[in-house]
């Protein structure tokens, strides 16, 4: 998933999202260095205070619940101007489950929120934003080491680098790969979030899914439906548009409805081809 194929499946959600938004937030009229107090149960989708950042409170949520609650779209993170429930003085950054990119996500929220406040369009701001989250992983020693590798034309190396975990239980005829998403980002894809797989990323060999080390373990099954499901319609000769938000649209309904997400993942599994 990228982060700005989210924006393409909103419209269908905005009357539950207006809801959710005043029920959780009383609104989102502050702007920035107005305070904007959590609801009152902890976890929805309030974790704690992270800091406060030129004027912005940062807080870090449950993920998670915003997914099933709010937006099935919400990732990393996210700020007022790309997810209307997110009020305009704070930013939301996602607990993360691999921890050290935080500062990354923080500064992109800088200047894409700055830039949307000036009326420049999501996907502008989105580009601007990345070229200055890149500029700051490239000064890391991971991102180094990758560029080294991919310079040396090391790619089997370097996607053996990537690997952490296959998870066999849900791999027959696609592998399914838990990998490093922090360098995932820092060399092949700044966008990359959640998962991914062949069909739409060069970068993963043939027959893989990508799920990113980010996303908890018991949210794994979700973002592995939505990507075989995606995958199988883009083999189909679909278009990654409508794929996607076909995708979406069925990860939406397991999350609401999550008894029978292990039969439509095995299904998806089946579907996507016999074992090697």
């Amino acid at each position: 998933m990228t982060r700005e194929s989210g924006r393409q499946t909103l419209a269908p959600a905005i009357l539950r999202l207006v809801l959710a938004a005043v029920v959780l937030l009383g609104g989102c009229d502050a702007g920035p260095g107005a305070r904007v107090l959590p609801p009152s149960v902890p976890g929805k989708p309030y974790l704690r205070m992270s800091g406060r950042v030129q004027g912005f409170d940062v807080w870090v949520v449950n993920g998670q619940y915003v997914r099933e609650s709010l937006d099935e779209e919400f990732t990393n993170f996210g700020q007022h101007f790309e997810f209307r429930f997110i009020p305009a003085g704070e930013f939301w950054l996602d607990e993360e489950n691999a921890p050290g990119e935080a500062q990354f996500f923080l500064d992109h929220l800088l200047v894409e929120n700055r830039l949307m406040a000036r009326g420049l369009v999501y996907d502008r701001a989105l580009e601007e934003a990345d070229k200055a989250e890149k500029a700051e992983r490239l000064a890391t020693a991971k991102a180094r080491e990758g560029y080294a590798r991919l310079a040396a034309r090391e790619m089997p190396r370097l996607v053996t680098r990537v690997h952490k975990k296959l998870l066999e239980d849900w791999s027959a005829g696609v592998q399914v790969w838990v990998v490093d998403g922090e360098l995932v980002r820092d060399v092949f894809f700044i966008d990359f979030t959640e998962g991914g797989h062949d069909k739409v990323y060069d970068f993963i060999p043939p027959k893989e899914v990508w799920i990113d080390d980010d996303v908890r373990p018991e949210e794994r099954r979700f973002i592995l439906l939505h990507e075989l499901h995606e995958r199988r319609l883009m083999s189909a000769g679909w278009a990654y548009g409508n794929a996607h938000r076909d995708s979406s649209r069925l990860e939406s309904h397991y999350r609401r409805h999550p008894g029978g997400l292990d039969a439509a993942l095995r299904a998806e599994i089946a579907k996507n081809g016999p074992p090697k």
